[in-house]
């Protein structure tokens, strides 16, 4: 009877015993599980940090990309808009050198042609008229012409065919000009050949004075 009575008595404690353990095992698993979680969610969040931060890179690299692009696209607008406007202002460089010739010829047609004769005096008339209509077709185009006599010598636009001693021209000035030079729409077709002044030597007057005193 007694024996009995033990029995039951020591069926409590192992109960309680067994639920202990039930449930520090419970917990144990609990934290192991939420270690795991916690594990698994520090890697996808670094995982996360860094994809982002390799699409920023990635999105970085694109930008720079397209903003190079686009400005290689500008430039190149550009140069096609630069060539067609040279093209369209200095086209007719070509053909402007060639009637600038024809021009020529008029002209010293014209001072050849002296004399009071029908013959002289109708080609003098008709050369003027067709100069007057090139000059026209000139203006027309934005050809104009360089006519520097008396004006200071610009080696951007004239050519010095000679240098002459003057007591009346400045040095440096242009005395006369051989053929007039031309420009189309502000760049240069053909410089102006010029005779240009300077100073007198004056070491030739040297021995007269001498031989005077």
């Amino acid at each position: 009877m007694s024996h009995q009575q033990s029995s039951h008595e020591q069926t409590p404690e192992s109960e309680m015993l067994a639920d202990e353990l039930e449930q520090m095992e419970t917990e144990r698993q609990t934290q192991a599980a939420t270690e795991s979680v916690a594990e698994n969610r520090a890697d996808t969040v670094e995982s996360l940090q860094q994809a982002l931060a390799e699409a920023r890179q990635q999105a970085a690299a694109n930008l720079d990309r397209a903003i190079r692009v686009q400005a290689e696209m500008e430039n190149l607008k550009k140069r096609v808009q630069k060539d067609l406007d040279d093209e369209r202002k200095y086209g007719l460089t070509k053909i402007a050198r060639e009637l600038l010739s024809v021009v020529d010829s008029l002209e010293l047609g014209l001072r050849a042609a002296t004399g009071d004769s029908p013959e002289v005096v109708r080609l003098r008339e008709g050369s003027e008229l067709t100069i007057k209509q090139f000059e026209a077709v000139f203006s027309k185009f934005n050809i104009e012409a360089i006519d520097p006599t008396g004006q200071p010598f610009n080696p951007e636009l004239h050519q010095a065919m000679a240098m002459q001693p003057s007591a009346t021209v400045e040095p440096g000035m242009v005395i006369t000009s051989y053929q007039k030079g031309y420009i189309l729409n502000g760049r240069l077709l053909r410089p102006a050949m010029v005779v240009v002044a300077k100073a007198e030597d004056k070491s030739a007057d040297a021995p007269k004075n001498n031989d005077q005193a």
